[in-house]
C-alpha cells in the first residue's frame, strides 16, 4: 500500500502524462465528432456568483446524502472548495445528483459547469470533455470478513466476486490466477455471495468499497492495490473555457501541494 507522500507524488506525475496525452488528443482528435462542449465560461461564472456541479449522492464515502438528507463526502469537499476559490464563497454551488450513465452528458449539454462524479480520466473519454489533475488516485482492491488474509497468496484457489464485464476480472486473474472468480451483477449480491460463504472475497474499486467498510464494519480492505486509476472533475473542452480549467487545475494543484486534499481523503476513510 503506498504511504501518502509516494500516493501525492504519483499523482503529479500521472497528470503530467495525462496532460500530454488529453493536450495531443485535444488538438487532433475533437475535430469530427460531432459533439460540442457547452457549459458556463468563466466571465458568466463570476457574474452570477456560483458553481453548478454534478455530483453523486449514492455513493459513500465520496458523494452521499447524511441522515439529514444533506450531501457529503471527498467530491462534495472538492465542490465547496472550488466555489470558495473560483467565486469566494463555500457554500455558492448548486448541485446536480446524476446516475453514471450521464456524467459526461450533463458537462456536454450545459446542464452544469462541471461533474465531480467518480469519473475516471481516459483516452476515450478525452477526446469528448477535458479532465483536470487527478484529486484522487482509485484503484482495484479486495475486500473480505477473514481476518487470516494478509497477501495475495492468501488468496490462492479460494473464490473472489467480480462485478460481471468489468475491468477487474483480468486484474485479478492477473494477479490471482489460481483464484476461482464468481461473477454478480451488483455490489448487493457480492455482499450476498460473501454472506453465504458462496464467495471469500470480492474485488472492485477502492472508491466504493471503503464507503462499504464504513456501512459494514465487519468486512475489512486488504492493503493491496491491483491497479491505479485518477479520478479527476470533468470540464468543457473549447478555448472559451480555458480560463475555468486552469482556475480549477491550479486550484487542485494547490489542494495538493498543501495537504489539503489527503487530509480530505484520510477524513473520508478512502485508502
Amino acid at each position: 500500500m503506498y504511504n501518502g507522500c509516494n500516493r501525492w507524488q504519483e499523482i503529479t506525475r500521472l497528470h503530467l502524462v495525462l496532460s500530454a496525452t488529453i493536450f495531443w488528443i485535444s488538438c487532433f482528435s475533437i475535430v469530427g465528432t460531432g459533439l460540442t462542449a457547452s457549459a458556463a465560461e468563466m466571465p458568466e461564472i463570476e457574474q452570477r456568483g456560483y458553481l453548478t456541479v454534478a455530483v453523486k449522492d449514492n455513493l459513500r464515502p465520496l458523494g452521499f446524502r447524511d441522515a439529514n438528507g444533506n450531501l457529503q463526502g471527498l467530491e462534495i469537499d472538492l465542490a465547496h472548495q472550488l466555489a470558495l476559490d473560483l467565486v469566494g464563497k463555500a457554500e455558492a454551488v448548486k448541485f446536480k445528483p446524476v446516475a453514471n450513465r450521464d456524467r459526461l452528458s450533463v458537462v456536454l449539454d450545459k446542464k452544469v459547469d462541471f461533474a465531480i462524479a467518480r469519473v475516471t480520466a481516459t483516452e476515450s473519454r478525452s477526446r469528448i470533455v477535458s479532465f483536470s489533475v487527478p484529486y484522487y488516485l482509485d484503484s482495484t482492491v479486495l475486500v473480505t470478513k477473514d481476518t487470516s488474509v494478509q497477501q495475495l497468496s492468501d488468496l490462492a484457489k479460494q473464490k473472489i466476486a467480480v462485478l460481471n464485464n468489468s475491468s477487474t476480472i483480468a486484474q485479478v486473474r492477473y494477479y490471482v490466477s489460481n483464484a476461482e472468480l464468481v461473477g454478480v451483477n451488483s455490489y448487493q449480491e457480492a455482499r450476498e455471495k460473501i454472506e453465504s460463504n458462496a464467495a471469500f472475497a470480492f474485488a472492485a474499486d477502492a472508491s466504493v468499497l471503503s464507503g462499504w467498510v464504513q456501512q459494514y464494519p465487519q468486512y475489512r480492505l486488504l492493503p493491496i492495490k491491483l491497479s491505479t486509476e485518477p479520478l479527476s472533475v470533468v470540464m468543457p473542452k473549447g478555448l472559451q473555457y480555458d480560463k475555468l480549467r486552469r482556475n480549477v487545475n491550479e486550484a487542485i494543484a494547490r489542494y495538493l501541494a498543501e495537504g489539503w486534499l489527503q487530509q480530505r481523503v484520510q477524513y473520508w476513510g478512502l485508502p
